[in-house]
C-alpha cells in the first residue's frame, strides 16, 4: 500500500512540473522565432510575413542620386569630331558678259557627316542644291573648300569631298537593331549657333507618306532638330551613326518634336552609287497604283505602262500587288519605296492577287525616269 502511494505522489509531482514548464515555455516563445519547418501551418491561416533584412551596405542618398544620373558624354566625344558644318553660297555674274563681277544671291548653312577616311562627307541635297560655292568648317574651326561628288534629290542626299587631313570618319551602327524607344542624339549646327547636341528617343521606324521626299523610309525622333541640323548625324548612345537628319514637321518652322532622319543603310547605298557614278539609277516597274479595297492589304494596279516591265511580265490593271521580292506590300507607299531601292535590271519575284487567287510573276525592272520632287519643310 505504501509503495502504491509513493508512485502516485511521484506522478503528481511530475505532472505539476510539466504544467509549470509549459506555461513559462509559452511566455519565452514570444522572444524566440521557431524554425519555419518545425511548425506546420494551420489550414487557411497564412504564415506571418517575414521582415525584410536591411542590406549591410546601404549607400547614402547622394550615391543613389549619382547612380541615377546618365551621361552621354562618351557617345558625343566619339561622334562630334565627325560632324562638320556645310557653308553654301549661290552667286551670279553681273554686268555685260559677267564683267561686273559676281553678286551674292543667297547663303546657306547645314551640317554634314564625315563618312570615309578619304574625305567623303554626306549631307542633304537641299543643303547644297544650286550652290556655286561650298566650304566645310571642320571641328578645329578651319574652312576647307568642298566639291560635289554627286546629288540624289529623290532621297535628299549629297556626297561631297574635302581634304581629308585630320578628319575622323564616324562609326556606323547596324540600323536593323534600332527600335522604337531607343535613346538617340542629334548632332549638328542648328541656326548657326555652333555644334549642338540634342537628345530624344526613336519615335517611329520606317515612317512613310510624309510628302518630304520621293523616297521615304524615315527614322522619326523627338530629338530637337532645327534649320541647320540638316545633313547632321543621328547617333546611338555608343556614338555610332544611325541616320542623317533631314527634315522636320512644324507649324512655325521650329522644332516640335517631330524630326526625320534617313536611315544609315539607305544613306550608305546612295553614297556608294554617288561615288561610283555621281548619280543613283533606280528601278522602274511601270505601274500606277491606288489603295486596295477596304480591309485588304496591298497596292492595286490602276494602270500599266505599255511595253513597261510590268506589262511584259503580264501584270494587268485590277491586280493587287502584295509582295515584291522579300518585302510585303501593305499599301502603295510600300511599293514605291521597295522599287526605288532596287537597281535597273534587277530581277524580282512579284506576288499579285488576281480574282482572289495569288500568283507569282518574275519582273526585270527598267530604269526609272526622273521623279518630280515634292515640296516640304527641311531641317
Amino acid at each position: 500500500m505504501g509503495r502504491v502511494l509513493l508512485v502516485l505522489l511521484q506522478l503528481a509531482l511530475a505532472a505539476a512540473a510539466g504544467y509549470w514548464a509549459g506555461q513559462h515555455g509559452r511566455e519565452d516563445a514570444t522572444n524566440v522565432a521557431p524554425p519555419s519547418a518545425s511548425v506546420p501551418a494551420s489550414p487557411g491561416v497564412p504564415p506571418p510575413a517575414a521582415r525584410p533584412a536591411a542590406p549591410r551596405d546601404t549607400p547614402p542618398a547622394a550615391a543613389v542620386a549619382e547612380n541615377l544620373s546618365i551621361s552621354y558624354r562618351i557617345a558625343v566625344e566619339r561622334a562630334a569630331p565627325s560632324v562638320v558644318t556645310v557653308h553654301s553660297a549661290r552667286t551670279a555674274s553681273t554686268g555685260p558678259f559677267g564683267l561686273g563681277g559676281r553678286q551674292l544671291l543667297n547663303r546657306g548653312l547645314g551640317s554634314g557627316v564625315v563618312l570615309t577616311a578619304d574625305g567623303h562627307i554626306l549631307t542633304n541635297n537641299h543643303v547644297v542644291e544650286g550652290a556655286t560655292e561650298l566650304a566645310i568648317a571642320v571641328p578645329d574651326g578651319s574652312l576647307r573648300p568642298a566639291k560635289v561628288i554627286g546629288l540624289d534629290p529623290d532621297s535628299d542626299l549629297a556626297l561631297l569631298a574635302v581634304d581629308a587631313q585630320g578628319l575622323t570618319p564616324i562609326q556606323v551602327a547596324d540600323v536593323k537593331t534600332l527600335a522604337v524607344g531607343d535613346v538617340v542624339l542629334a548632332v549638328g549646327n542648328p541656326l548657326g549657333v555652333g555644334q549642338t547636341v540634342t537628345q530624344g528617343i526613336v519615335s517611329a521606324i520606317g515612317r512613310k507618306g510624309i510628302g518630304i521626299n520621293p523616297i521615304e523610309n524615315f527614322i522619326q525622333t523627338d530629338a530637337a532638330i532645327n534649320p541647320g541640323n540638316s545633313g547632321g548625324a543621328l547617333i546611338d548612345t555608343s556614338g555610332r551613326l544611325v541616320g542623317i537628319n533631314s527634315a522636320i514637321l512644324s507649324r512655325g518652322g521650329g522644332s516640335e518634336g517631330i524630326g526625320f532622319a534617313i536611315p544609315v543603310d539607305l544613306a550608305q547605298r546612295v553614297a556608294t552609287a554617288l561615288q561610283k557614278s555621281g548619280r543613283v539609277a533606280r528601278g522602274w516597274l511601270g505601274v500606277s497604283t491606288q489603295a486596295a479595297q477596304a480591309g485588304q492589304s496591298g497596292a492595286m494596279i490602276a494602270a500599266v505602262s505599255p511595253g513597261g516591265p510590268a506589262a511584259q511580265a503580264g501584270i494587268v490593271p485590277g491586280d493587287v500587288l502584295v509582295k515584291l521580292g522579300n518585302q510585303a506590300i501593305d499599301d502603295p507607299n510600300d511599293l514605291v519605296g521597295a522599287i526605288l531601292e532596287l537597281e535597273p535590271g534587277s530581277r524580282v519575284a512579284v506576288d499579285v492577287l488576281r480574282n482572289g487567287k495569288r500568283q507569282t510573276v518574275n519582273v526585270e525592272l527598267g530604269r526609272r525616269p526622273p521623279l518630280r520632287r515634292p515640296t516640304a519643310a527641311k531641317g
